[in-house]
């Protein structure tokens, strides 16, 4: 008797797993894929980004005197380049987002919020962690039952503090990985210009 009655405890617990994954939501998919690009970026593994963005996404980035990059494979060229700069330093980076709204329809979905990235040296080099990040807007388009992909991706650089200070929002993905460094601002922005620079004289 009692076997059969772990058998269906088993049996139940089984049906119980799928039934939840089919019924994820819109927000629990949308909310996944901040963990998927950060994940992305921990690894430099180009394979686990190019699932989130659609094929005609666009990047819109702060800087001024560059256009906007359409399509995807572009998209994921940036971050080539970009991964190569990090993994050649043999240093690595963490990403984490917050998010403070989201519009939500049927087939789209407008995020607003803040990002941070924190670029970790190599140890040897002696220099201190470093810390950058931004306010961004995704806009994401429903593709499937399951899945939904980025088609806008753009940003601007703002304080650490932001970051820090935004608040939780019901079903909206909230990165908790991070705690605040003791460094100034003038410290890590001196820091992030100098690999910058670094970066363009080895390009």
């Amino acid at each position: 008797m009692s076997h059969i009655k772990l058998l269906f405890i088993f049996v139940l617990s089984f049906f119980s797993h799928f039934s939840t994954a089919e019924t994820m939501t819109d927000n629990d998919l949308i909310n996944a894929n901040y963990k998927v690009f950060s994940s992305g970026f921990e690894k430099l593994d180009l394979n686990i980004i190019d699932q989130i963005y659609a094929d005609d996404a666009v990047y819109i980035s702060e800087t001024f005197d560059k256009e906007i990059v359409t399509g995807k494979e572009n998209i994921l060229s940036l971050y080539k380049v970009f991964f190569k700069k990090i993994a050649k330093k043999s240093a690595h980076i963490d990403v984490d987002f917050r998010v403070i709204n989201r519009e939500l329809t049927d087939e789209n979905a407008t995020d607003v919020g803040y990002y941070l990235v924190r670029f970790h040296p190599r140890k040897e080099t002696g220099e201190p962690t470093s810390v950058f990040s931004g306010k961004f807007v995704l806009v994401s388009r429903k593709v499937g039952e399951q899945q939904w992909q980025f088609i806008v991706d753009s940003n601007t650089k703002v304080k650490p503090d932001f970051y820090f200070s935004a608040k939780p929002s019901s079903n909206l993905y909230y990165g908790r990985q991070f705690n605040p460094l003791i460094e100034s601002h003038e410290e890590t922005t001196a820091l992030l210009e100098n690999h910058q620079e670094s970066d363009e004289h080895d390009h």
